[in-house]
């Protein structure tokens, strides 16, 4: 363990129990592969514009309390998880962390970043990545997410790609997405950390969905 190392994994799995109190509970092992992710990130981050947050706190809070607050409001029973536009591997790689028995999918068309996830997940018996644009694949998903994209360029692959969808968006932003036709929309849910930003879930009911 390299000097300072313990030191900083304490302090990360203190931030992350602290804020996901009432989300979620995490077993030692999973805040482990969640640290181990942070860690890697933050070294291909020196080179590779992975995230433009740096604070710990924030990062924390932005990046894996909310993509595990998204995995704590999928259903149970859910199978197969498409992230769209993964970058740095969020939400997808904390919901493949909690979610072991659901297979998820990365789709990063920018070549480096989806060198940097199939290296983050290599040891993920859950997790495949996809290098191309999200049009392009052909296959089809249970659930669509996505935080780092465009909501109206993720509709546009409703429901091609999936058939339910759940964003992690700004609170204006879930008002809007919240008017699109073909869709059944769940309430927004406010995220519980106090910075307008909300969980917003739907479902197609466009003809010939399933």
């Amino acid at each position: 363990m390299m000097p300072g190392q313990g030191t900083a994994a304490a302090q990360f799995e203190a931030l992350l129990r602290s804020n996901l109190r009432g989300v979620c509970q995490l077993s030692a092992e999973q805040v482990e592969l969640l640290h181990a992710h942070y860690r890697l990130m933050t070294r291909w981050n020196q080179v590779l514009n992975l995230s433009s947050i740096r604070s710990l706190d924030a990062v924390v809070v932005r990046h894996y309390c909310e993509s595990l607050f998204l995995a704590a409001n999928l259903p149970a029973e859910a199978r197969s998880v498409v992230d769209v536009g993964s970058g740095g591997g969020f939400p997808g790689i904390p919901i493949a962390v909690v979610r072991p028995r659901c297979q998820v999918v990365l789709i990063e068309s920018h070549q480096r970043k989806a060198v940097f996830l199939k290296e983050a997940t290599r040891e993920y018996a859950n997790v495949r990545v996809i290098a191309k644009r999200a049009e392009l694949v052909q296959e089809r998903f249970e659930w669509l997410v996505s935080r780092a994209v465009a909501w109206e360029q993720v509709m546009g692959l409703m429901p091609a790609l999936a058939s339910n969808l759940a964003l992690l968006v700004g609170a204006e932003d879930a008002f809007n997405i919240l008017k699109t036709q073909g869709m059944s929309w769940n309430a927004a849910i406010a995220l519980p950390w106090g910075q307008q930003r909300s969980l917003v879930i739907g479902r197609s009911v466009s003809r010939g969905t399933c």
